[in-house]
Formats: C-alpha cells, sequence, structure tokens
C-alpha cells in the first residue's frame, strides 16, 4: 500500500482528521494506496510558502536554475524504471509507454533549463541623448499549476520545468487518480537540493483547491491541463484576479489520408498512435477521413492491425494497451459505441466490454460513420476509432474543421504541394503531416479555438511564466527637462 500526501513548505503534510481517496490498479480495481485530501488550512500554508518561495528563487541568477534542473533530472533518469512502475500500476498504461514518459519528461525539463539562461530582454536605441532603453523579462510569480491523471509525469514535469526555468515558485495540484507517479517527480527536485517554499504539492478536492488557490491575490499564474468544460470554470475565476492563464483543453483531432499514400501502411501507422495511452490523449488522432480510392484497403489494414494489438496489463511483458483508466471512461466508451451503432455504422472490431476485472476496453474501430454521430463530435478519449470516407480536398477540410477543437490534427499524403496547403488549412495549434509525434521539447503544445491558448514548451513554454518589463533611465550626468 502506497501513501500520499501533500508536500509543503520543505515538509510533508500531516494533519489529524483529513479525509482520504483510494488509488485504484485499473487492470484489477484493487486499492493500491490512498492519498490524503488537504484541507484549507494547509492551501493557506502553501499559499504562504509560494510567496516566500518565489522571493527566494527570483533572485537565483538562470545559471543556478539551470544547474539544479540538470541535477533533478539525472535523479529521475537514475530512478525511470522504479517510476514507471509505479505509473503502470497507478495509470495503468504498458511499462514501454510509462519509461517513455519519464525519458520524455527528462527531455522536457532538461531543454527548458537550458532555456533558463536565455530569457533574453533587448536594448532599444535611444530616441534622445543619455536616455537609455531596455526591456526586461522578469518572473511573474507564484503559479498554481493543476494536472490531470494521463500523463502523471509528463505534465507535471512540463509544468514545473517552465515555472522554475522561469524564477517562479509553484504550487502543483495532480490528479488524485495518479498521485504517486507526481510526488516522485516532485522528490527528484527536492533531492536535487531545490530550497523549501520554491515548489509545493497538494492533493485535494479539485474544486475546493481551484477556488481556493486561484482566488488567492499570492498567485499570479494559472496552468491547466484538462477538459474544455474545467477550464472555462477556472479562467472565470482567473478572471477575477486578471490573473495570466495558459489552458491546454480538450481536441478531437481529425486525421485527414489521402488517396496517394500506401494504405496499408498509413493505417499501421495510425494505429500505433491511435491506441497509445488506450487513446486517452488529448492530442490523440481520433476522427479518420480517408479519401474514397484508398478507403475499403485502409479500412481493412486498419482493423486487422486493431485487432492484432495485444491488451492486458500493463506490467506484463509485451502489452500494447492496457485498462483505461477509470470506471468512467469505459462507461464513456460503451455510452459511444451504441451512439455510433445506431448512427448506422459499421462495427469492425471491439465494441463490447469482455467480463472480469478492471477497466478494459478493447480497441474498437467503426467504419462508414456519419458526421452526426456523437463520437464525430464529441472526444471520446479512448480506444474507439470512426472513420469515414470523403471526395474533395475542399469537402475534408470543411468537416476536420468544423468543430470548436484546434488542439492537434493530422494529414497522410506524398504531394508536397498538398502537405503544404494542408497545414495551413487545418485549424489546430499543432499540425503533423505524415507521422503522430505532435510536439517535442523544442516545440510548443498547444492549442486554438476551445482546445484553449498558451503553450507549454520551447521558447513559448517559457515566456508564459514571464512579464515584460520596459526601463528607462536618464544618465545621472544629463540635463533635466524643464
Amino acid at each position: 500500500m502506497h501513501h500520499a500526501r501533500s508536500y509543503i513548505a520543505g515538509q510533508w503534510y500531516a494533519r489529524p482528521g483529513l479525509s482520504t481517496a483510494a488509488v485504484l490498479n485499473p487492470a484489477d480495481g484493487t486499492v493500491v494506496g490512498q492519498v490524503e485530501l488537504i484541507d484549507a488550512a494547509g492551501l493557506d500554508a502553501a499559499l504562504t510558502s509560494a510567496a516566500e518561495g518565489f522571493a527566494l528563487w527570483r533572485r537565483k541568477t538562470g545559471y543556478e536554475r539551470a544547474a539544479l534542473m540538470r541535477e533533478a533530472v539525472a535523479i529521475l533518469r537514475s530512478r525511470k524504471d522504479a517510476i514507471a512502475q509505479l505509473m503502470t500500476l497507478e495509470q495503468g498504461k504498458p511499462l514501454a509507454e510509462a519509461a517513455g514518459e519519464v525519458a520524455s519528461s527528462c527531455d522536457n525539463i532538461e531543454w527548458m533549463a537550458e532555456e533558463a539562461t536565455r530569457a533574453y530582454g533587448r536594448l532599444l536605441v535611444p530616441r534622445n541623448a543619455g536616455v537609455s532603453q531596455v526591456v526586461r523579462r522578469e518572473p511573474i510569480g507564484p503559479v498554481a499549476a493543476f494536472c490531470p491523471w494521463n500523463f502523471p509525469a509528463l505534465t507535471p514535469a512540463r509544468k514545473i520545468a517552465g515555472a522554475l526555468a522561469a524564477g517562479c515558485s509553484l504550487i502543483l495540484k495532480p490528479a488524485e487518480e495518479t498521485p504517486l507517479t507526481a510526488i516522485e517527480v516532485v522528490r527528484a527536485f527536492i533531492d536535487a537540493g531545490l530550497p523549501a517554499h520554491v515548489l509545493n504539492l497538494v492533493y485535494g478536492k479539485p474544486r475546493e483547491v481551484s477556488e481556493h488557490l486561484i482566488g488567492s491575490d499570492v498567485v499570479r499564474k494559472v496552468s491547466f491541463t484538462g477538459s474544455t468544460a474545467v477550464g472555462k470554470q477556472l479562467l472565470e475565476l482567473a478572471a477575477r484576479g486578471v490573473k495570466r492563464a495558459t489552458m491546454e483543453l480538450g481536441g478531437h483531432a481529425p486525421v485527414v489520408v489521402f488517396d496517394d499514400v500506401d494504405p496499408v501502411q498509413a493505417a499501421q501507422q495510425a494505429v500505433v498512435a491511435k491506441f497509445r495511452n488506450a487513446g486517452q490523449v488529448c492530442t490523440s488522432p481520433t476522427r479518420f477521413y480517408v479519401q474514397q480510392g484508398i478507403y475499403a484497403p485502409f479500412v481493412e489494414a486498419f482493423a486487422a492491425a486493431t485487432r492484432a494489438l495485444r491488451v492486458g496489463d500493463g506490467r506484463q511483458a509485451g502489452m500494447q494497451m492496457g485498462p483505461l483508466a477509470n470506471i468512467r471512461r469505459v462507461e464513456a466508451m460503451e455510452a459511444l459505441v451504441a451512439d455510433t451503432a445506431a448512427s448506422g455504422a459499421r462495427l469492425l472490431c471491439g465494441g463490447t466490454r469482455k467480463p472480469g476485472p478492471g477497466f478494459f476496453f478493447p480497441p474498437t474501430v467503426f467504419a462508414d460513420v456519419p458526421d452526426s454521430a456523437r463520437v464525430m463530435n464529441e472526444e471520446p478519449f479512448g480506444p474507439l476509432v470512426p472513420i469515414a470516407p470523403f471526395a474533395t480536398t475542399d469537402e475534408v477540410v470543411q468537416r476536420a474543421n468544423r468543430l470548436p477543437y484546434g488542439l492537434a490534427a493530422y494529414a497522410m499524403t506524398r504531394s508536397l504541394s498538398r502537405a503544404a496547403a494542408m497545414s495551413e488549412a487545418l485549424e489546430a495549434g499543432m499540425v503533423c503531416i505524415n507521422h503522430f509525434t505532435v510536439s517535442t521539447p523544442a516545440s510548443p503544445f498547444g492549442g486554438t479555438k476551445e482546445s484553449g491558448y498558451g503553450s507549454e514548451g520551447g521558447v513559448e513554454g517559457l515566456d508564459a511564466y514571464l512579464v515584460t518589463k520596459s526601463v528607462t533611465q536618464r544618465s545621472a550626468g544629463a540635463d533635466l527637462e524643464p
């Protein structure tokens, strides 16, 4: 049994009478731990700590911050396998994916550590003799960061890295369903020597925590990854205090497959990307539009590759897809499958939950799905794939862009002119042509429309935690203006 607690002001927060929540293994539904839920006094302590931490950390040079962040990365890499085991235990993804997530987290922190030394301002050309003009980039202040359960290492790592590199302190609020992995990420920074108060970790009832933290004058920046519905609520809270916010919200990524590609290769490549983390990925390729000339062979190859996937407990060797993270996702899949079947679509594989323990749902593929079906309009966030044919480029662009989401989009074609046209036409913050890796540590991660605004990663990810200050100074010996 694992025990998770909040971490405040350099100490693990322990207080009699705190309520707890169970941590479940989604592969069998058993309780593998518990997490203590913080009270109002603990949140107040976290806010006080963050204010003290900001006053300390902002005075560190970029090189000092970078050195400590690199030390945390070294610690994380040395613990990669152990953290991956914890991640699979509480979240369900296969061990190979979990280890890859820890490695990606390290890469993102390391890249942002280097950016800490490049938070450049600029020197302006003076308009008057004896007057200098400088633009400074300074940390915005204490940050409240909220993370979901689907990437319990990578999402906290991105938010911690951006805030610390800029010189901000942080109150991190991960998901209570996957608390164990986030603790290990935070522990790496503690063991690297991060001063007390700079990084605080809280677990609690989401609404109570968000209202308490965002409503405080201490917090000057909000970073949230999660659903569009919750993001809108947090934006309302942030607007009351005119607090800057980065919102990485839901998506419903279209995949446009043109008839000049090999349908079998394209389908096999897409299957690997789609069922990563059981489809519980905000950038997951979701709505497949396939040009009529290759529609039949693509659908056949996609279904065949899906049936061949090995699904089971992520801790077992060779598993390619684990369980869903919780029973809510299973129930959501069942509802969407029923609606899609009722729409007249053809079920090619999956569709029915097998009896047994755990939150498993089979990889499911439908063909000939009309745009009116719920799955073509609501993010499934699970192992459910709708495929539909299209005829012309103009038609598919309109269908791909018709939803209020704009996080990721994909296109597959051998034509350079068509690739260029689609990269411009698709309304998304991240567009991939002929592959499915939407981001790297050096690239911005974020969306448009109701998929949010602001970015994590890249120089944009550092900029999100900085404010701009213009300084104009007259030299001491210059004549004073009348």
